[in-house]
């Protein structure tokens, strides 16, 4: 189907929608919703999957749209997964109540409705009619205003016609009843042996004594906001990240917790209250340390260290670790796909590593590409390890060098679970690495309800030793697997190596190292599919090879014609809107493929939003990947300060060469 409509065409030209197809209902009270039924509202269906970051925006993008115009809009989630893990249907009803999507989801994981549709990247956009007719295609995210505007005609064309047929949405939700812990996310230790647990589905942190069960506090009233105060007043919105500050430096600066605030965008303080010896216990108290609350989008500044923390946007801020090397915080900014640090000490922020482009480019960190960082930890040399879970990969960033490199992952499609050399081993959206005693990486592999190891070769520097077996504080590290198979595949020299020591979890998302027990190195781990944190031994005789199969992420193919390929951007600036050329070009597309020789001209950057380019035809399969910016301001001459939008978007099509297909690929960033 043509999905290129313009909503200032006739009525009677907008292509009807097609029916909606897949496994099953969310959130409808058991009923199944169709196009018929919902006649006389408007319908945007948001094609989503729970892993991917941008697809959480554009659900909080979406809320006070469904709140101003619940009775003449419908949102209905089509969820089409990108990992195999999506596709559990207990996993996508526990993310639907992670993430609290309050509106209709429909269960695709075999991309019917997808397919119809013609979707080719999380997040699209469908918006119909009061008849059921497609009036909008959108991709990418910070399309609220242009959403606002077009439901706002579409309001007043039903109303005309006698089409619009007001209402609730026939949305039916379970009652939530409070819990100790629901879907935790990360943990830390502070110096006197108490546990701060990120309870991210209720909005709040849980402190617990060291046994990792009795509460001592909760900090957070558990309602999603922004609030300084103190534990019964402060407010949080998905909390993630959480680190201890180094004691010198938190008695420094008079807090004890850094919180990556995650869904609202925001870098908190936390001084953790304590009981004391004969007087009153100390009170806690929340404040904001960077970010203004609201999501960084494309155009606006980025830090470089100077200026006031609290007046620069964030975006998803995930984890947070400790640079002895840097002396600050780092930051895994996960919805720009990029690192950051932080001085508690001067309050200064800045960008550490990635250009805002998703993917997995290694070499110079300014230059790095990353596709949603979600886990930290600094390694006993003082390198930085970065669970990268879109591309489920782990990679490294060293501070004295600013070279990043690949441990472990292919790409943004490739994944699965196998162990083994790390250029066979395989993961699936990892969220959080640990760094152990002995120079290994402990891998808080989520999709896979997994802890993996990797260890890398044994060098001179520190945290390894010839031979890369050591035991430190209880860790047993990996040596000659018992019980391998005799024809298990050897590393390369120079080749990190990949074993699983933990099976059966419900998403890990992290871990800490603890105490040893009998001598058995232990990690805590929050298994936050369970609402809960678990204690797993890390010990040689429980390390596994397994090999489940490298997996590719499954997408309707593209075929295309063997000839020139014409990629056209499509883009038609908001209503009220214009392209903006003033400051510089308003407009810019990359392309590349995978394999990089497939394409062999026409890759790069340009202006231009349509474009030539060729394949080498020695390949038949691969796929192309378009990354758009697009800048529009108010169009009217009368305003002083126009206001500017960057709407962008990246697309990974897979791509089919075949004799007599189609020599053009349309893709609609705002159609």
């Amino acid at each position: 189907m043509s999905t290129t409509p313009d909503p200032s065409t006739p009525l009677t030209a907008r292509a009807h929608g097609s029916a909606l197809r897949g496994r099953g209902w969310l959130n409808t009270g058991g009923a199944e919703l169709d196009l018929e039924t919902l006649r006389g509202k408007i319908v945007l269906l948001d094609f989503w999957t729970f892993c991917c970051v941008n697809c959480l925006h554009v659900l909080d993008e979406l809320r006070p749209l469904e709140e101003k115009w619940a009775e003449e809009l419908v949102v209905i989630g089509v969820h089409s997964p990108k990992f195999e893990f999506e596709k559990d249907p207990e996993a996508l009803a526990a993310n639907i109540e992670r993430y609290e999507v309050t509106h209709p989801v429909i269960d695709d994981p075999e991309l019917e409705t997808w397919s119809e549709y013609g979707a080719r990247a999380w997040p699209t956009l469908m918006v119909l009619d009061t008849h059921g007719r497609i009036a909008g295609n959108l991709s990418g995210e910070g399309h609220a205003a242009n959403l606002d505007q077009l439901v706002t005609q579409l309001v007043a064309e039903g109303e005309a016609d006698g089409s619009l047929r007001r209402g609730p949405a026939p949305t039916v939700l379970a009652e939530r009843t409070p819990q100790t812990l629901r879907y935790p996310s990360k943990l830390t230790l502070l110096p006197d042996g108490r546990l701060v647990v990120s309870d991210a589905g209720q909005h709040r942190l849980v402190v617990f004594q060291n046994d990792g069960a009795t509460v001592d506090a909760v900090i957070g009233t558990g309602e999603r906001g922004h609030a300084d105060g103190d534990e019964e007043s402060a407010q949080f919105a998905e909390p993630n990240g959480v680190l201890a500050l180094p004691p010198e430096v938190a008695d420094e600066v008079g807090y004890d917790l850094l919180v990556a605030d995650t869904a609202g965008h925001l870098l908190r303080g936390v001084k953790v209250g304590a009981d004391r010896l004969l007087r009153s216990r100390t009170a806690t108290e929340v404040s904001t340390l960077a970010g203004t609350g609201t999501q960084w989008m494309q155009g606006e500044p980025l830090p470089r260290g100077e200026g006031d923390a609290r007046t620069f946007a964030l975006s998803t801020p995930w984890d947070l670790t400790w640079s002895h090397a840097l002396g600050r915080a780092v930051i895994a900014m996960a919805g720009i796909h990029q690192l950051w640090t932080f001085d508690p000490v001067t309050g200064a922020i800045m960008v550490l590593a990635g250009t805002t482009q998703e993917g997995l480019v290694d070499g110079p960190a300014v230059t790095s590409w990353w596709a949603q960082p979600s886990g930290l930890d600094e390694l006993p040399d003082g390198r930085i390890a970065v669970a990268d879970s879109e591309t489920s990969a782990v990679r490294v960033l060293d501070p004295r060098t600013m070279q990043v490199s690949t441990l472990v992952g292919e790409g943004l499609f490739d994944f699965g679970h196998v162990d083994g050399p790390a250029g066979t081993a395989r993961l699936q959206h990892p969220l959080a690495v640990t760094a152990l005693p002995d120079g290994r990486i402990a891998v808080s592999d989520t999709y896979n309800g997994a802890i993996r190891l990797i260890e890398e070769p044994a060098t001179d520097g520190a945290g390894s030793t010839p031979g890369g077996i050591t035991a430190l504080s209880g860790m047993v590290a990996v040596g000659d697997q018992p019980g391998a198979a005799a024809d298990e595949e050897a590393p390369a020299p120079g080749e990190a190596h990949v074993v699983t020591v933990a099976t059966d979890l419900k998403e890990p998302s992290d871990a800490i190292v603890g105490p040893p027990v009998d001598g058995i190195g232990q990690l805590i781990v929050v298994e936050s599919g369970n609402h809960h944190i678990t204690w797993v031994p890390v010990a040689k005789a429980a390390e596994r090879m397994i090999d489940k199969g490298a997996q590719r992420s499954e997408r309707p193919v593209t075929e295309v014609g063997p000839g020139p390929l014409t990629v056209r951007v499509l883009f038609t600036p908001p209503t009220g809107h214009k392209l903006d050329d003033s400051l510089g070009p308003s407009t810019q597309v990359t392309i590349s493929t995978t394999p990089a020789s497939m394409l062999t001209s026409g890759a790069g950057v340009d202006t231009a939003l349509e474009r030539r380019i060729e394949l080498d035809p020695a390949y038949t399969e691969g796929v192309l990947h378009v990354s758009a910016r697009a800048a529009s301001c108010d169009a009217d001459p009368t305003i002083e300060f126009p206001a500017c939008h960057m709407h962008q978007q990246d697309w990974g099509v897979p791509i089919r060469v075949v004799e007599g297909a189609p020599t053009h690929l349309d893709l609609s960033l705002l159609a």
